[in-house]
């Protein structure tokens, strides 16, 4: 099968799944109607209530199948779809994805290094991404996790400023790892 064609007919199915059911396809014999101004009609035969709509010159759609009786409102399908569409791109515009930023600090980090490091995970705090603070262990400092539990512990001090810890320092295999989420009050 081409590539073309089946994402054609993949995309036709999501699209399809996403519809509801509109005039000649809703297929109950009792409907709740409402009316295109918002007022209830009250319980219908199908054809009655299809007939209101094509009088209207407007659609019957089924809103809500799944109630006994199923709900269906008269009204513009067309434009019902286009604002939908539109609601969405709005809020898909509005959303704002986090990011996990990472910062690796060594067991023993000279206070230069320490002070660059945090001004890093700083600029990415006040980005609004979470900064997700590492420490490898290798060789004999695997027996000293308290000195990277200082280290952390520092680290978590000079960022508090514009930072919350959303997960405490935590030894995970060969690696110690926090994760610092910025403060939501500005």
């Amino acid at each position: 099968m081409c590539p073309r064609i089946f994402k054609f007919i993949w995309r036709c199915i999501n699209i399809s799944s996403k519809e509801l059911a509109v005039n000649g396809d809703i297929k109950f014999k009792e409907v709740r109607t409402i009316s295109d101004d918002g007022s209830q009609l009250g319980i219908l035969p199908l054809s009655k209530a299809l007939e209101q709509a094509y009088a209207k010159d407007l659609d019957l759609v089924c809103i809500s199948p799944n109630a006994q009786p199923p709900v269906c409102k008269i009204m513009d399908y067309g434009k019902y779809r286009f604002e939908q569409a539109k609601r969405e791109k709005e809020a898909k515009k509005n959303q704002k994805t986090m990011e996990v930023k990472e910062i690796r600090l060594g067991l023993t980090i000279d206070v230069h290094d320490f002070e660059t490091k945090g001004r890093h995970a700083l600029r990415f705090l006040e980005d609004g991404n979470k900064v997700k603070v590492s420490i490898r262990f290798r060789g004999r400092k695997l027996g000293h996790p308290e000195i990277g539990l200082d280290t952390m512990n520092r680290f978590a001090l000079y960022c508090a400023e514009k930072s919350t810890v959303e997960k405490a320092a935590k030894m995970d295999g060969r690696n110690m790892i926090m994760i610092l989420a910025p403060k939501t009050g500005k």
